[in-house]
């Protein structure tokens, strides 16, 4: 008698490490980290860490709720004009408001199935050039971004761990290592839990 377990499908999604971006000299705002864990056939990439601003999540909500205009999408936490970056409970408030928006949505199947979704949560691209992508306008699809983004920011590429077997490997049992990916290519340890003493402010 053979006992077949059908594997339960999963999303864990963490969004954590708010940082202090600076714009221009007049201007700063505050960026999080959304990191991805799943077994779900959704999903291109099983793995995966990105950063992106409050304004950027707005326009995730406006574009999945005019694609699906029958379900009630959940709310962002409000925009307020009192909100205070440097006011730790504000960030932190607005960061678990964000995590909770994301819950709800990836429980939804028909909010998954959007690509403006997963380019959102696993690329760096802007709001514009995920609609281009998205809309057939760009060299590239969107598992195509998916895959250029994670090699570009793998932190521990398979065909380096050769070379790297003479190092010391202890950093190897860092969460980061397992997301192996991360927000830009000046700074592929996407902060996963790694980021300098001088950025957490």
């Amino acid at each position: 008698l053979i006992f077949v377990m059908r594997l339960q499908e999963f999303v864990t999604v963490l969004v954590r490490d708010p940082r202090t971006q600076k714009e221009d000299s007049w201007h700063s705002y505050i960026d999080y980290e959304i990191f991805i864990h799943t077994n779900s056939m959704c999903f291109t990439r099983k793995t995966s860490c990105v950063r992106r601003r409050f304004r950027e999540f707005v326009w995730l909500r406006q574009r999945l709720q005019s694609n699906a205009v029958l379900i009630q999408l959940p709310e962002l936490p409000s925009k307020t004009p009192f909100f205070n970056m440097n006011n730790p409970h504000h960030v932190d408030h607005r960061r678990q408001g964000l995590q909770e928006f994301l819950e709800k949505i990836l429980q939804d199947a028909v909010l998954l199935s959007d690509s403006r979704l997963h380019l959102f949560l696993q690329t760096q691209l802007s709001p514009e050039d995920m609609e281009a992508c998205v809309s057939g306008q760009t060299k590239y699809s969107v598992a195509d971004a998916i895959h250029k983004f994670a090699s570009l920011n793998r932190r521990f590429p398979i065909e380096d761990e050769e070379r790297k077997k003479g190092k010391n490997d202890t950093d190897s049992d860092s969460e980061s290592s397992s997301s192996g990916l991360g927000p830009r290519d000046d700074s592929i340890s996407c902060g996963c839990k790694a980021s300098p003493a001088s950025e957490e402010s």
